[in-house]
C-alpha cells in the first residue's frame, strides 16, 4: 500500500503548532487548578535563575486565549507575535486543506537562511526583553540603561 504524505509549508506547520498551543492554553488553567495552581517551571530559570527567551510564554498564551492582549504583551511579546503570525497564516492552511490553493513550493536555500536569521534575531530580542523584565539587564522600573 502506497501512502502519499502531504507536504506542509513552514507557515502551515507554524499554524498547526500554534493551534495545538492555543488548545493547550485554553485547557491549562483547568489542569493547574487541580494541581494546586502550580504550573510547569522553566528548567533554565529553576537551575540558574536566568529566564529563557520563552519565559512567560505559557502565561501569555493563557492570557491570549482569554482575549487579554495587553497582559500577554507585557509578559511575552513573542507569544503575541506567534499568535498574530498564526492568525495571519491560517487562511493559507485552510485554503490548501480545501484544495483552493496550490501545494507549497520548496523554499530556496537563501530564503531558508533568511528565515533562520529572522527567527534567531526574534528569539534573541525576546531574551533581551525577558532579561530586562526580570531586572537582570538594567532595573525594570527605569526602563532605560544608566538611569536609576
Amino acid at each position: 500500500m502506497l501512502i502519499v504524505r502531504r507536504t506542509y509549508s513552514l507557515p502551515e506547520q507554524f499554524t498547526m503548532v500554534a493551534a495545538v498551543a492555543a488548545v493547550a492554553s485554553a485547557v491549562y488553567p483547568a489542569v493547574t487548578a487541580r494541581t494546586g495552581g502550580q504550573g510547569v517551571p522553566c528548567p533554565l530559570r529553576s537551575l540558574t535563575g536566568v529566564p529563557c527567551p520563552f519565559c512567560g510564554f505559557t502565561t501569555a498564551a493563557v492570557a491570549l486565549t482569554r482575549g487579554q492582549w495587553a497582559d500577554a504583551a507585557s509578559v511575552s511579546p513573542l507569544a503575541c507575535l506567534v499568535a498574530a503570525v498564526a492568525v495571519g497564516t491560517s487562511p493559507v492552511l485552510a485554503a490548501r486543506a480545501c484544495g483552493l490553493a496550490p501545494p507549497p513550493r520548496p523554499a530556496s536555500a537563501r530564503t531558508r537562511r533568511r528565515v533562520a536569521v529572522a527567527a534567531s534575531a526574534t528569539v534573541a530580542a525576546s531574551w533581551v526583553f525577558q532579561l530586562h523584565r526580570h531586572g537582570l539587564l538594567w532595573p525594570a522600573s527605569s526602563g532605560r540603561p544608566g538611569r536609576g
